[in-house]
């Protein structure tokens, strides 16, 4: 969007946060190779930082035929955060705010702005949600469960309601991590 000209609002609960990757630093594969190569190919950066940052590039499934070869990066993940980081930081497009969104108003049936957790308001005719794994998270230990998006960071507690309340329909993914012996 910001490529396109587009004046974007990055809101995030913790700016040190940006392109922070989760406990298996890879980018590619079978499952979502695909993504990459459609996020490139709208613009986005996650091909490039993944060429800048990987530690490992493997094509899968290279014993088989070409139909289902796919690429897979291992990527030093706190070089790709840096990277993320700093390209977001320095578009003349994006700002990034550390806050929360937590409603939306609508007005003649488009956006007209986002409601932060501190109070702010941002005036708006579109508004893109990228929540992943942090729209009431829920984390599973053994049999312990608490709210939370990855480890050690709070979970979008309420948004989905409002969501819900507004007619978009909410489900949940399940990830999952196996256990590791340490």
């Amino acid at each position: 969007v910001a490529n396109l000209g587009i004046k974007a609002v990055l809101v995030t609960m913790d700016t040190g946060a940006v392109g922070r990757m989760s406990c298996n630093p890879a980018i590619g594969g079978l499952g979502k190779g695909h993504l990459v190569k459609e996020i490139d190919a709208l613009g986005g950066i996650m091909g490039r930082a993944s060429d800048a940052c990987g530690l490992q590039f493997k094509m899968l499934n290279k014993s088989k035929g070409r139909a289902v070869w796919s690429p897979r990066a291992q990527i030093d993940k706190h070089k790709y955060a840096i990277y993320i980081q700093k390209v977001f930081s320095s578009h003349k497009n994006i700002s990034i705010v550390q806050d929360e969104a937590v409603d939306f108003s609508v007005d003649s049936g488009s956006i007209s702005s986002v409601v932060l957790r501190k109070g702010g308001v941002l005036k708006t005719n579109a508004l893109i949600v990228c929540s992943g794994t942090f729209l009431n998270g829920l984390i599973h230990i053994g049999n312990e469960k608490f709210s939370a998006g990855r480890f050690g960071e709070r979970a979008v507690v309420g948004l989905s309601n409002v969501l819900v309340n507004k007619g978009f329909s909410v489900s949940r993914l399940k990830t999952g991590t196996p256990p590791r012996l340490l």
